[in-house]
């Protein structure tokens, strides 16, 4: 039988680093930076529903936590005058010391604009999401995605899945659509995943999309020395 591993795990230390950097000197405080960790990013999935976060970052030092959030509405986040800005990083300080034993730790949130939201497979996923909750047909909001996904000129293939009661039918099923090319067993193919879900009255339906960019080389391998040919 065929194992399914994910894209981004599988990739780790060849073309991607780790989402959370930070180091631990004992198993407590291993314990409790993986549980702030779990609440932070806890928070964002809850509260940042229309933000459209691509990514979160969080690194450590003695002092301070430093979350790095990756947004294609940095204008939503950051609030009229930076106020939701201020908000949420007020929650966030609030919400990482109720949780620690040792030090008070101070947080800093850097919001980071994606240029091109089309190349993050998390943005691409709350677009469907977003178009599933309207009640828009299933199979036009998929077809009208991908389109716009593959007009970036930097993706070579997109795929999208969802399941659940698409349609509001009685029967879950699942149905997928694929443009170019999406090779998972490519350690240097940059696959950007994500999975994310559409809340509707009669269920939940799931998202999963997978976005090519292309393959990265090493520096060795960008010389000429190492590198395979593209195909």
């Amino acid at each position: 039988m065929t194992h399914t591993v994910h894209p981004y795990a599988h990739r780790l230390g060849i073309i991607r680093d780790w989402k959370s950097r930070w180091f631990a000197a004992d198993k407590q405080s291993f314990r409790e930076n993986i549980a702030v960790d779990q609440a932070i990013r806890a928070y964002f999935k809850k509260r940042g529903r229309g933000m459209y976060i691509a990514d979160l970052e969080i690194e450590r030092t003695a002092a301070e936590i430093r979350i790095l959030l990756h947004t294609a509405r940095p204008g939503v986040v950051i609030g009229r005058s930076g106020d939701n800005a201020t908000k949420l990083r007020n929650d966030l300080t609030r919400l990482v010391n109720s949780k620690a034993t040792g030090t008070k730790r101070a947080v800093k949130l850097d919001i980071i604009e994606v240029r091109q939201p089309e190349t993050s497979a998390a943005v691409v996923g709350l677009m469907v999401a977003e178009g599933l909750e309207k009640r828009m047909p299933f199979r036009r909001v998929l077809k009208q995605t991908v389109e716009k996904v593959m007009a970036v000129r930097e993706v070579v293939g997109v795929r999208i899945v969802v399941s659940g009661r698409l349609g509001g039918a009685d029967m879950s099923r699942t149905e997928q659509i694929k443009r170019g090319r999406i090779p998972l067993q490519t350690f240097r193919a940059n696959i950007d995943y994500a999975h994310q879900e559409a809340l509707l009255p009669y269920g939940v339906i799931g998202i999963k999309v997978w976005i090519y960019l292309g393959e990265t080389f090493t520096d060795q391998a960008a010389n000429g020395r190492a590198a395979a040919p593209k195909h």
